[in-house]
């Protein structure tokens, strides 16, 4: 990690672990960078993060360790945690890579997030979280009450996290697909692809994980669907394990269908795409949102706390898609839900006039303009110096903000 000149500013975005969190958290980091502060990324080893940062300018990024909880494995959890918070810890307060610890640190979900919030608190850092999600995660209800400001996707998790303060931002979608808000050309998207351009385009996407029951139900009614819809050609990102189960599904259909494992380019898919089957991890849709795409949701049914169900079943109650469930995977069923979305003009103008209120274009601006603005209020000043005193050598002791003239 180098350090970037610049700002007296610096805000670390905590975002590792998954695209749903690395994309949005990107997003917010790009709205400090713009408003003149240096901005941190700290990310897992993953490989998703990984990839996705290669090649990114104007924001450092630090990996640290990945930690998760599964099942009631406590022991291995606690290790984790612990070596991720002193990784943190010394990355805060290492000469070689910075001039101090962070200003403010931004957890953008899951534990990869509360080792380097819990550090960067110690060092005297303000803290703020983000969570996307309509029912908060763990972490982010365990470290809300040691936030500044919490920050939500969906009016309905205000209520739900406690004892913070709480702000309804939406969830900030990543630049590739901000930028099709303005122009979206679907056509030149299709050609891209190899796609006929005059035809439609169901995009099925399954997400980073859980996709093989969402694949499963989608074969059994691909028949039904490309005899119903002679035109439909078809998006199909499988993950890895499937790949080759869908790919043959597909190939007796004799149509133009994309079949791969995952796509780099989304944006391209999304800008193509007529309608989409998916699953309903936040991030998602909020990109749905974005570009007002018509949707078929089938929740991850193994979800943690079953949020994605709620995440649905937030915008199918506001009209803005449609819900259905894995447990009742019928053929027919996703078929006429298809043929609705792609048929019925009134269906998909009045689910896009839903998904047109559920868009919140300016959520990253919003998180970072209160970030900074709560570091200028004398109080959060004050406590944060007093707490950087205690904890730091002379050397590494906070610099008060001071606002550009």
């Amino acid at each position: 990690m180098k350090h970037l000149p610049g700002s007296s500013t610096h805000v670390a975005i905590a975002c590792g672990g998954t695209g749903g969190h690395l994309f949005p958290g990107l997003a917010v980091g790009r709205e400090l960078g713009a408003r003149g502060a240096r901005v941190t990324l700290l990310i897992s080893p993953k490989e998703v993060d990984q990839a996705a940062v290669q090649g990114l300018t104007g924001i450092q990024t630090a990996t640290l360790p990945a930690v998760g909880l599964q099942g009631r494995n406590y022991g291995a959890f606690l290790l984790g945690f612990g070596r991720a918070w002193q990784a943190a810890r010394r990355l805060f307060t290492d000469r070689s890579i910075a001039l101090r610890p962070p200003d403010a640190i931004l957890g953008m979900g899951g534990f990869t997030a509360a080792p380097p919030m819990l550090a960067g608190r110690h060092l005297g850092a303000a803290t703020f979280l983000h969570e996307s999600n309509t029912i908060p995660g763990r972490a982010n209800r365990l470290m809300a009450r040691w936030t500044q400001e919490a920050f939500t996707g969906f009016d309905e998790t205000v209520a739900r996290l406690g004892r913070a303060r709480v702000t309804c931002t939406g969830t900030p979608v990543r630049d590739t697909i901000a930028q099709l808000r303005h122009h979206r050309d679907s056509q030149a998207a299709k050609v891209c692809l190899g796609l006929d351009p005059a035809k439609p385009v169901l995009l099925i996407t399954g997400g980073s994980q859980g996709a093989r029951g969402l694949n499963q139900w989608v074969c059994t009614a691909l028949s039904g669907l490309a005899a119903a819809a002679p035109d439909l050609q078809f998006i199909h990102l499988s993950g890895t394990p499937d790949h080759a189960t869908v790919q043959a599904a597909h190939h007796p259909l004799g149509r133009r269908s994309v079949v791969r494992p995952f796509l780099q380019e989304m944006h391209l898919a999304l800008a193509a795409a007529d309608a989409v089957i998916s699953r309903a991890g936040a991030s998602s849709l909020a990109e749905l949102a974005a570009l007002q795409l018509p949707s078929i949701l089938v929740p991850l049914p193994t979800a943690q706390d079953n949020h994605q169900f709620h995440n649905a079943d937030a915008l199918a109650r506001s009209g803005a898609a449609l819900l259905l469930q894995q447990s009742n995977p019928d053929p027919l069923r996703l078929q006429s839900a298809v043929l609705s979305l792609l048929q019925d003009s009134a269906l998909r103008n009045s689910m896009q006039q839903a998904l047109k209120q559920a868009d919140r274009p300016d959520a990253a601006s919003a998180i970072a303009e209160s970030i900074l603005e709560q570091l200028r209020q004398p109080f959060t000043q004050a406590i944060r110096r007093v707490a950087s005193s205690r904890t730091l050598p002379t050397a590494h002791r906070w610099i008060p903000f001071k606002e550009a003239a």
